[in-house]
């Protein structure tokens, strides 16, 4: 090559490196096409010394291209804020009758050649446009694969992180996703559930995780046939995660229990999942469609005494003896947790005589509850406690047989009680709406409206002096409304203040 000048490369090489590129990266032959119309551009952009926009194109099967210099229409009320690119759209019509705003008016240029230079810059836009495609196809293999376990091997560790390699595309193992005091090591073979596909352009996009109670799941189906051939049923999970697990199953075969064959001869079965998370011990619960047998089930081996259930809350008081105790909340909590975690109800663990204790102070607040709101003396509170009324609702509309019943009460107490639990009821319905009904200043304010004020009525703020006591980010916090219109409110509710100064 003769220094000053580039090495030309003639169509028919274009053509050759179009072919040979996509064959090797295995993409379209249009891809590598325009990867090197883009880096011509570049180059003639280059060869200006006018800001210039320039395009590029390839014919086909010849490999010759032409180049043409490309100016944007604009309005003609718009200033040319690019003089060498842009041009009015009055202008442009002279040119291209049917021209339109966004379009572009073209003139031919002569062609640069495609040199060393050309070829560099083609060259590392082929690459980009592989990175792309390749980043493109796992982003479209994988993202179907979310929540799938997958197996790989460490490569390497990245301030904290773990590299793993699966199936030949790196995946990233977050140091909040690995199992504690877990020692990976490169070589080392895992699996993890895969959590997410990142589409970003640089860094590995599979997110795995080995912590959550998925993998568990996965690991006992993998490792117990009648699990993955549906014969075994694994309901919940839950995890500590490399210190302790429970798993719940069912079995779909009454000959088949669910809970041996998930233990497997000698444990082998269990152990080989223990082993692959790090040696966490596994308890296998066998599920009960019964919420309180399920928590017994998932506290064991700690003996439960009774349990006092509140749906309402969706939480149990466990009762247990004094010597349970420590067993059934476990280390720290943990049994209780993760027993907690796999029946999906709040527990309470308690000893006889807390729960005792308890009972009897929910009695009394309860008697004085409805001795207040029934008008009622000690001895009739007590009874409708000790009968199980345990609300004015009850009162007022079981069927009066219910109430008959009781060896205590005659037909008039019955009737009197039922009527002064309904107009007890009606009272506290009105006091209620009233407490969410907005005072007529609040209602009348300047910029304000009703979904508004019965907004804020309805979170206690009823008035305009109450509202005026409000700091913007407490009024968001507390309704949701924007931070902007809150302080807006704010400051009109606050405009008597100082017109009193």
């Amino acid at each position: 090559m003769i220094q000053g000048y580039e090495t030309v490369i003639s169509n028919n090489e274009i053509l050759l490196m179009a072919d040979v590129v996509s064959r090797e990266k295995g993409l379209e032959k249009e891809v590598i096409f325009q990867a090197i119309e883009a880096a011509l551009a570049t180059a003639t952009r280059k060869r200006h010394r006018d800001d210039i926009e320039a395009r590029v194109s390839i014919h086909r099967e010849t490999g010759q291209y032409d180049t043409y210099r490309q100016w944007e229409v604009i309005e003609d009320e718009e200033e040319l804020e690019f003089p060498t690119r842009q041009i009015h759209l009055a202008e442009a019509a002279k040119i291209k009758p049917d021209i339109a705003v966004g379009g572009f008016i073209e003139e031919p240029l002569t062609p640069v050649e495609f040199g060393r230079i050309a070829a560099q810059a083609a060259k590392q836009v082929i690459h980009q446009k592989v990175r792309e495609a390749e980043r493109r196809q796992i982003c479209e293999e994988y993202e179907p694969r979310v929540g799938e376990m997958l197996s790989g091997t460490v490569k390497r560790t990245d301030r904290g992180d773990t590299i793993v390699d699966v199936g030949g595309v790196e995946a990233l193992l977050p140091r909040g996703r690995m199992i504690p005091r877990e020692a990976l090591r490169p070589g080392d073979r895992i699996r993890a559930i895969l959590h997410e596909v990142r589409a970003e352009a640089r860094g590995p996009q599979l997110v795995l995780d080995r912590v959550c109670p998925e993998l568990l799941i996965k690991l006992f189906q993998l490792e117990v046939p009648e699990a993955g051939e549906g014969i075994i049923n694994i309901l919940a999970a839950a995890r500590d995660p490399g210190a302790r697990a429970k798993i719940a199953v069912r079995s779909n075969d009454r000959k088949i229990d669910p809970v041996g064959a998930c233990v497997g001869i000698r444990g082998a079965r269990v152990q080989s999942v223990s082993n692959e998370i790090a040696g966490e011990r596994v308890d296998i619960i066998p599920w009960s469609e019964d919420p309180p047998g399920f928590v017994i089930n998932a506290l064991a081996p700690a003996v439960v005494e009774s349990i006092i259930l509140d749906e309402d809350a969706h939480s149990m008081d466990v009762v247990v003896q004094e010597s349970q105790l420590s067993q059934a909340i476990g280390r720290g909590g943990q049994n209780v947790r993760l027993a907690s975690e796999l029946t999906g109800w709040e527990l309470n663990i308690m000893t006889d005589t807390v729960a005792a204790e308890k009972a009897e102070q929910e009695a009394g607040e309860l008697r004085e509850k409805l001795k207040t709101a029934l008008d009622v003396d000690d001895d009739v509170a007590d009874i409708l406690v000790q009968e199980g009324f345990t609300s004015l609702e009850e009162v007022a509309f079981v069927p009066k047989q219910e109430l008959l019943e009781i060896e205590e009460f005659d037909e008039a107490l019955v009737d009197e009680l039922r009527s002064r639990a309904s107009d007890s009821l009606l009272t506290q319905a009105i006091a209620t709406e009233e407490a969410n009904t907005p005072r007529e200043d609040l209602l009348t304010m300047d910029g304000m409206d009703d979904a508004t004020a019965h907004l804020l009525a309805s979170r206690g703020v009823r008035s305009m002096e109450e509202l005026a006591e409000y700091a913007a980010d407490e009024l968001t916090e507390l309704t949701g409304i924007e931070e902007a219109r809150a302080a807006e409110l704010i400051m009109t509710a606050r405009a008597p203040w100082f017109e009193q100064e």
